[in-house]
């Protein structure tokens, strides 16, 4: 069969569904990934076939509108969701035409879409295959951003007399089932696992000293979003917990911004590393509350503190909190001294741990991504 994916928004929904696709190639299938041109080398660096299908990168979806004129920052929880739920939704239109062409030339039976590559149920409803939506990272759709993509893509629904974006044959969530929210959409589990790039290793990467150990990384987003940069990590370094030297500090971020780190904070290890494989030596991750790093750590059982970038990003974040697996401040430019507190506490309290690990635990106990694709050579 052919599976086509249509992926993109960022290199961390790129990760997120590269293990559904790597598990469909490696049953068999012939596989091809659609994506923002951004992200092919990506793409091809996990092992997998891509077609560029958008000038467009995920910055400029986001900040400006259709004919390049730049928007007004939100302020809230809702005009966050609002704005980012346009946002993917203009990457999506301006994927769509070659999208479309490459579905005519290859002809797939069925076609993947992370939750908001909108393009998969416009192409899936156009040549009448089903099509397979899936979370990249905890269920947090709200009527608020779905509403915000219907209405930013009113021009391409209407092409097909459409005025909703057209439902999936199988929807696969990758979320806990302990962290679903109250009334989600009913979904097909799926456990999550790691699809990040990856790196020669050097031991101190799987294995820590006698020190704990604390993992700070602001993920993929600080490639284009500057307050997740040097100034993101600078307080962090600063506190009086990850100053002290009685913790072993791990930074994983962009090689330029490591380089500063080391030159600034000697005694870190600093680098960009392959997440997997360091979440499980760490005690504590401290992080900006991005969807992929939260599941990469929640799948290796480590605590974490959260300093969310934006505010929607601690929305999904309250659920783990509340099972004790986490903290979460009100934002990424909390006091220093508060940020220590709460780290400490983390560190000083197993439960902590224990509850990480409880949800690592239930991860594990889900459907493997090659059983997801056997779901899907049923539908077609």
């Amino acid at each position: 069969m052919r599976f086509l994916f249509i992926a993109g928004g960022g290199a961390a929904p790129v990760h997120a569904g590269a293990p559904l696709a790597s598990a469909a190639r490696t049953a068999g299938h012939d596989v091809i990934v659609a994506a923002p041109d951004e992200n092919i080398e990506l793409i091809n660096g996990l092992g997998l076939p891509a077609r560029g299908v958008t000038e467009l990168g995920m910055g400029e979806a986001m900040l400006k509108d259709r004919q390049g004129n730049w928007l007004s920052m939100p302020s809230t929880e809702d005009e966050e969701m609002d704005f980012a739920g346009r946002g993917f939704a203009r990457l999506s239109a301006a994927a769509y035409r070659a999208t479309e062409e490459l579905a005519e030339a290859w002809k797939p039976d069925v076609v993947i879409g992370g939750e908001y590559n909108h393009a998969a149920p416009l192409i899936a409803h156009r040549f009448g295959i089903p099509h397979v939506r899936h979370t990249w990272a905890i269920y947090d759709r709200t009527e608020v951003d779905w509403q915000g993509a219907t209405d930013e893509l009113e021009q391409e629904l209407s092409r097909f007399g459409l005025t909703e974006i057209p439902g999936s044959d199988l929807f696969v969530d990758i979320t806990p089932p302990s962290l679903r929210p109250e009334g989600a959409e009913a979904a097909q589990a799926m456990r999550w696992t790691p699809g990040n790039p990856q790196l020669p290793l050097q031991p101190w990467m799987y294995a820590k000293g006698d020190r704990p150990r604390v993992l700070i990384t602001s993920g993929s987003r600080s490639v284009f979003v500057p307050t997740l940069g040097i100034d993101f990590f600078r307080p962090l370094l600063s506190n009086s917990l990850l100053a002290s030297g009685d913790v072993e500090v791990v930074v994983a971020t962009s090689e330029p911004v490591a380089a500063q780190l080391r030159a600034e904070f000697p005694d870190i290890k600093a680098g960009f590393l392959p997440l997997d494989v360091v979440a499980g030596t760490a005690d504590l991750a401290v992080h900006h509350g991005g969807g992929v790093t939260v599941m990469t750590l929640l799948n290796a059982g480590v605590p974490q503190l959260v300093l969310p970038e934006i505010l929607a990003s601690a929305i999904p974040m309250r659920r783990v909190d509340a099972q004790g697996a986490s903290i979460t401040l009100d934002s990424h430019t909390e006091p220093v001294e508060t940020v220590a507190t709460a780290a400490a506490k983390i560190l000083s309290d197993s439960s902590y741990r224990d509850n990480a690990r409880g949800l690592a635990g239930e991860i594990a106990g889900l459907p493997a991504p090659a059983e997801i694709v056997k779901m899907i050579e049923k539908l077609v």
